[in-house]
């Protein structure tokens, strides 16, 4: 073989090599890069609420206190609740119920108690959420569970054990969705949200945003959160998106006060719906398009004397003043 032809052989493989790589490299750039650039990404990383800012009898807790004319003893209601209201029903523990009424295992509040692990069996606070919640009243371990409406599964669980459940309504609140604060989408209507949730509309472009995938992501069923989506949606059905929209920009949903008060996460915006934007005026004066109500809710059954009493006092100027103070707003 000439020296020539080697050389040629030897020039022809470098080419090789660098298309092959270019090649690569930019269906890496159009594949990844180019998806993930700007992509509003993480907006519904999740968000643990921090039990600890709202542990009664804390002079340290970011709870609303006020002068409270009632004040129980003895006979406690356990009460319980979704991670929204976590600053409310505290609340109530705090103005209300005695020193001494919220233990902990072993003595002291755990860093690590995300999820109610560690209050006691015998505190008068605990801490299940929405789906362990629900499951606590109907078994009778928890007295008052504040929460959303419940899902139909809820509502089965509740039936086939033979509990009828009273919901008494005690505050309001918007049903909220929210995106990424980069995302230049600031509002869509609800036939938008729910064609953007059964993936008719797949690219932000086709509601007016940039040429990003949706990525619509939903909550755990059974959480309050969900079973508000599911009542949302009505008719239409939940898509199947695409295994790729987890390389595009997110929506999510939730409710107001759990995104602006509890979480506080700056790296996302509420979406006006249908050009109103979820203020609390705007809860006030029902402009809002959806607004849900939360409840006190026990068992019918339940002949702890001091529930009717402590859910008449929430219903009070006194209890809706808490419920107003802690930023939710009042139900009457």
């Amino acid at each position: 073989m000439t020296t020539k032809s080697l050389l040629i052989k030897q020039i022809s493989a470098i080419l090789v090599v660098v298309i092959v790589f270019f090649a690569f490299n930019y269906s890496v750039y159009m594949l990844v890069t180019n998806r993930l650039g700007n992509n509003f990404s993480d907006t519904s990383q999740a968000k643990m609420v921090d039990v600890e800012k709202y542990l009664p009898h804390n002079p340290e807790s970011d709870l609303v206190r006020i002068d409270s004319s009632l004040k129980l003893n003895d006979n406690l209601p356990v009460l319980d609740g979704a991670a929204a209201l976590l600053p409310v029903y505290a609340a109530f523990v705090d103005n209300v119920y005695p020193k001494g009424s919220v233990t902990f295992e072993s003595g002291n509040f755990s860093d690590d108690n995300f999820y109610g692990e560690n209050f006691a069996t015998d505190s008068k606070m605990q801490y299940k959420n929405t789906v362990r919640g629900y499951k606590a009243i109907v078994d009778g371990t928890t007295d008052i569970l504040f929460c959303a409406a419940p899902s139909a599964e809820q509502v089965q669980y509740a039936k086939d054990n033979g509990v009828e459940l009273e919901y008494v309504p005690v505050g309001k609140e918007a049903f909220v969705f929210f995106v990424n604060k980069n995302n230049p989408v600031d509002n869509l209507t609800a036939d938008e949200i729910r064609k953007i949730y059964s993936c008719e509309y797949k690219n932000w472009k086709e509601v007016g945003g940039a040429n990003r995938t949706i990525n619509p992501v939903s909550r755990l069923e059974g959480s309050g959160s969900q079973s508000a989506m599911n009542a949302f949606m009505g008719e239409a059905e939940f898509g199947i998106k695409s295994p790729l929209a987890i390389t595009g920009a997110s929506i999510g949903f939730s409710f107001r006060y759990y995104m602006d008060g509890v979480v506080e996460n700056e790296d996302v915006k509420m979406l006006s719906l249908n050009g109103v934007y979820p203020s609390k005026e705007n809860i006030e004066n029902n402009t809002y398009p959806v607004i849900a109500q939360f409840y006190a809710i026990y068992r019918a059954d339940n002949e702890n004397e001091n529930i009717p009493v402590l859910i008449d006092w929430i219903l009070s100027d006194e209890g809706q003043k808490v419920i107003e103070d802690t930023g939710y707003v009042r139900i009457n």
